[in-house]
């Protein structure tokens, strides 16, 4: 009896884990490259209040907006770029926030399809209660400068590490 109890805590705890806490996701495009590879494992936070605490330059995972047509990728990874209540903008490779250009330390240099041809956004008042991501493959990355910002409701979690990439163990911390 005792060993059906430890199972069956055992499972429970499991299940709350990765309901409410954490959970992996695998990465379905290559939107993300050279940060994240197809295929690549990424656990993902979950925690309650997680909205208010997503930063600029955080890769977040989410259900898919409305506006994206694409039905093969009902979730997706992007890196946020305009947070709520922000003007963006950006000229060739330069992205404005409210006027100002803005560091991208995390943005590898794009090569081959990776390159941003020069894609210029134009000026966009983020909703509150609304992200503006775009993949770091800039070239290759069907993003917020085409359906628009991601609803904090469709939000599912916050990328804190790889856990398998290359097809192989390998742990990445962000």
């Amino acid at each position: 009896m005792e060993w059906i109890v430890i199972l069956v805590v055992a499972i429970l705890a499991s299940v709350a884990l990765r309901s409410y806490v954490v959970e992996v996701f695998r990465v379905p495009t290559g939107s993300m490259l050279p940060t994240l590879q197809i295929n690549d494992r990424i656990v993902v936070d979950k925690l309650p209040g997680l909205a208010h605490s997503i930063h600029r330059g955080d890769i977040i995972v989410f259900h898919k907006v409305r506006a994206d047509t694409d039905t093969s990728t009902p979730i997706l990874a992007k890196r946020v770029i305009g947070l709520p209540g922000e003007t963006i903008s950006s000229k060739g490779d330069t992205v404005y926030i409210n006027g100002h250009s803005i560091a991208e330390p995390w943005l590898p240099a794009l090569k081959g399809g990776c390159a941003q041809s020069a894609f210029n956004i134009a000026k966009t008042h983020i909703p509150a209660n609304h992200y503006f991501v775009m993949g770091d493959c800039r070239g290759n990355s069907y993003d917020s400068r085409f359906w628009g910002t991601v609803p904090v409701s469709h939000v599912i979690g916050r990328v804190f590490v790889v856990v398998w990439q290359h097809n192989h163990p390998w742990f990445h911390w962000f």
